[in-house]
């Protein structure tokens, strides 16, 4: 129906109106079929209820509606239809078609004034239902202030346009469950519910939890309206929820909202005694990652093309960030293929840190393999570890071995195991500068939480993000969550060794690099080493890697005053205190005005001794000042 035609048809019922109101129910008149039959029909009222829309329709909009109205309520000042006129003129009149819990009243399409008694109580349309009635339904104020539309989209990825097709199958059916929306892509999910939505011909908005009002009277009054608002304009809501954020409220409106209704978040979300069903948005292939790199490049990318099956096989990267990457590059004037790859590589990096940054530490060093003083042996199993994480999706997709594999332990997980300071972190560090990747420091004890299931919430935030973003992981402390597995005695066993389930699968599972760290690698279950790809024991440097760490350690622009690097590596330190008492030294010398010699070190070396509670040998400074 177009406007102008519902603009006709409730017109057309006006005089039917006149008719109660002049002579009350007994007029043998009926309305015509108007909009007010529609909205009956939605919100499943009665005859009364479709009548007193009617009646508010006429005195709001007929000019003579509020001078019947005055006349027969024997007030001029009246400027609205009150109860006890709608009871005693309009056909089905019954006291409890205006009781808070009726339609009219619970769906806010009548609203209720005045401080005296119900039945003198004024009776008036809010403005978006008297503009549905009209054909032009709108919002209101407050909720379009916190609603964004959701344009159809023009095109979708693949694993958008598979999330589309799960949420089109349900919109169209009579009592929709709410879909919980989950996984990464947060746009694409919007997009994807959009496009499912086009397909019953209805609005998509989005309403981001944290906008909603956090008094409770406020978020009911706000809920009811925009339940009601959403109805009479026939579109439909995503509620959009960050996890890390405040979620009572967000479970409050999920449970009283009265509409069919998403929820685009990481987690599912508990909404009360609603039926509920998780839709999970699919990770991008590579292959798939590929051509949407290709949709996106116009024809000036060409020198970008070469660059394309390593961004993709590294970077999960949604098409509106690909769409800026290629809009930064077309913008540089060196168009040296090699030289927009490295400005891409890096944009890319860039996208996926502000995700990360809230979830562990980004671990920044210049660390190469020059500065990691280890036995060849190592060294070779370090390398093995790049090649894996450099050609996988050669390997995998590319060459079929995925498919072969069943997709199953595809994840290259790594455990580093030997003491503090033996350079576990610094071989992380030096894999993650020769892959050009960041990397990501994350504490597993922080991660556990005594609360069923937040631990296995935490990981998957973390595993989550640093997928797309293509980041090495690097746990520390493994043992606290991969201990030597006991008999399970009661409900907090159990839990633990669902966490320990979860984790192993998404390592084995995820297409990056996973580091794990322990000093203690005979806590570790057995079962568990067996299930990752990679272990690298770092031993304590004997004397010869020490005096090679020691020649290392220092700066070319540090000043250096006759250091004899035999009697340095009497020490017996690893390299992470190696490291610790040159910094001491140099700053000694600093504040001396002096190059570093053997008397700052050995300063230096007896401050980083007694942080630990040892004591430095006669062996060890055998010598040192002659």
């Amino acid at each position: 129906m177009s406007r102008a035609e519902h603009i006709a048809s409730v017109a057309d019922a006006f005089p039917v109106v006149r008719a109660w109101l002049e002579h009350g129910p007994v007029a043998e008149t009926k309305p015509p079929r108007t909009a007010a039959c529609e909205l009956a029909e939605t919100f499943r009222l009665d005859e009364f209820g479709r009548n007193i829309l009617l009646l508010c329709a006429y005195v709001t909009l007929e000019p003579d509606g509020r001078e019947v109205v005055a006349r027969l309520l024997d007030d001029p000042m009246i400027s609205a239809p009150t109860l006890s006129l709608a009871l005693t003129r309009l056909p089905g009149a019954h006291w409890q078609g205006l009781s808070a819990e009726a339609p009219l009243r619970r769906s806010g399409l009548v609203r209720i004034e005045g401080s005296g008694s119900l039945v003198d109580a004024r009776l008036r349309l809010p403005d978006t239902v008297l503009l549905r009635l009209l054909g032009a339904p709108s919002l209101e104020a407050a909720a379009s202030a916190v609603l964004r539309r959701i344009p159809r989209p023009l095109s979708l990825a693949p694993n958008r346009a598979t999330l589309a097709r799960e949420i089109g199958s349900r919109l169209s059916l009579p009592d929709t469950p709410v879909l919980h929306l989950t996984g990464g892509d947060p746009e694409g999910k919007l997009c994807a519910f959009a496009e499912a939505a086009a397909g019953i011909n209805a609005t998509t908005y989005a309403l981001n939890s944290q906008l909603l009002p956090q008094m409770p009277a406020e978020l009911v009054d706000f809920t009811a309206g925009l339940t009601r608002d959403m109805t009479l304009c026939a579109a439909r809501l995503v509620l959009v929820h960050d996890d890390m954020g405040e979620t009572r409220t967000a479970q409050l409106f999920a449970e009283t909202y009265g509409g069919p209704l998403a929820i685009a978040s990481v987690e599912p979300m508990r909404v009360g005694h609603r039926l509920a069903l998780r839709l999970e948005m699919p990770r991008l292939k590579a292959s798939e990652q590929l051509d949407v790199w290709h949709s996106v490049l116009g024809d000036d990318d060409a020198d970008l093309i070469p660059a394309l099956p390593r961004l993709a096989g590294t970077f999960c990267v949604a098409p509106e960030a690909a769409r800026a990457v290629a809009a930064e590059m077309s913008l540089e004037s060196n168009r040296d293929p090699e030289h927009l790859a490295a400005r891409a590589w890096e944009a890319c990096r860039r996208a996926a840190r502000p995700r990360m940054d809230d979830l562990a530490h980004r671990v920044a060093s210049s660390a190469e393999w020059d500065d990691l003083i280890l036995p060849p042996r190592q060294k070779d199993v370090l390398e093995s570890i790049i090649a894996q994480v450099r050609n996988r999706t050669q390997v995998y997709e590319d060459w079929g071995f995925g498919v072969r594999l069943q997709n199953k332990g595809l994840g290259v997980s790594a455990l580093f195991s030997g003491p503090s300071g033996a350079g576990k972190s610094m071989a992380g560090e030096v894999i993650g500068n020769a892959l050009n990747l960041d990397v990501y420091r994350v504490d597993l004890s922080a991660m556990v939480s005594k609360w069923v299931g937040e631990t296995e919430k935490n990981l998957r935030r973390v595993f989550d993000a640093a997928e797309d973003g293509g980041v090495i992981l690097q746990f520390d402390e493994a043992d606290a969550l991969f201990g030597r597995r006991s008999e399970v005695k009661d409900s907090h066993d159990r839990h633990a060794n669902i966490e320990v389930s979860y984790l192993l699968q998404r390592l084995e599972a995820y297409r990056g690099l996973c580091i794990l760290t322990t000093n203690m690698r005979d806590n570790i279950d057995e079962a568990f080493l067996r299930r990752l790809r990679f272990i690298v024991d770092f031993r304590f440097p004997n004397l010869a890697e020490r005096r090679a760490i020691w020649t290392r350690v220092f700066p070319d622009a540090q000043p250096r005053e006759r250091l004899d690097y035999d009697k340095l590596a009497q020490l017996n330190v690893a390299g992470g205190s190696i490291r610790n008492i040159a910094l001491g030294a140099a700053f000694l010398a600093a504040d001396r005005g002096c190059a570093v010699s053997m008397v700052e070190i050995l300063q230096a070396a007896q401050l980083e001794y007694d942080k630990v509670g040892r004591s430095m040998t006669d062996a060890e400074r055998a010598g040192w000042l002659q």
